[in-house]
């Protein structure tokens, strides 16, 4: 089987981040704190501007994308299911120049893989490459991509309401593992 994983939200736990992170840079900047517990991205846990964005990620980017952990059992599931012949494809929104930082952050982690994709473009490389289930958070992607594939959608404030064929909700990497299973059945 060709398994797609997104990692922000799906192996890394965004939504804390933001909480910590976007907390803190509000303190520091004095701004009114967070607005939205169920944002999906930092200008709207934060409710702020585009600016604020852009400064938000010029300070912690490199420090988010090297040096926060994995979620729990990510690295154990992704060797589990290498181990029994699937290819794993962490197709990524994010940029084509983060790329270096990302594969040694998977390395570090021992996250296995075959490929890394960054594209915004994560319907059209899961349709071109025959991947058979996507591992998601993004609402956007969750519902175009499962209009061709099986996706399991990974819990988070955001993608409550992402119910319908083709998408599955899982809550942990033993979730998905054991789901990925029955799949393969």
């Amino acid at each position: 089987m060709k398994i797609g994983i997104d990692i922000d939200g799906v192996l890394t736990d965004i939504h804390r981040f933001y909480l910590d992170y976007g907390s803190k840079y509000s303190y520091e900047k004095k701004l009114q704190g967070i607005k939205n517990l169920n944002g999906y991205e930092i200008e709207d846990v934060l409710d702020g501007s585009k600016i604020m964005y852009n400064n938000f990620w010029n300070k912690y980017l490199k420090y988010y994308q090297t040096k926060k952990y994995t979620r729990e059992f990510a690295n154990e599931i992704t060797k589990k299911l290498k181990k029994q012949g699937n290819e794993i494809y962490i197709i990524t929104a994010r940029r084509q120049e983060d790329k270096k930082y990302t594969t040694k952050w998977l390395k570090e982690n021992k996250i296995c893989y075959n490929k890394v994709i960054c594209t915004k473009e994560k319907l059209k490389y899961c349709i071109d490459n025959g991947i058979d289930v996507m591992i998601e958070d993004c609402v956007e992607n969750i519902n175009k991509i499962s209009e061709y594939i099986q996706v399991l959608c990974f819990d988070n404030p955001w993608n409550k309401e992402c119910e319908g064929k083709n998408i599955t909700r899982c809550y942990s990497w033993y979730d998905i593992y054991e789901k990925l299973q029955k799949f393969s059945a």
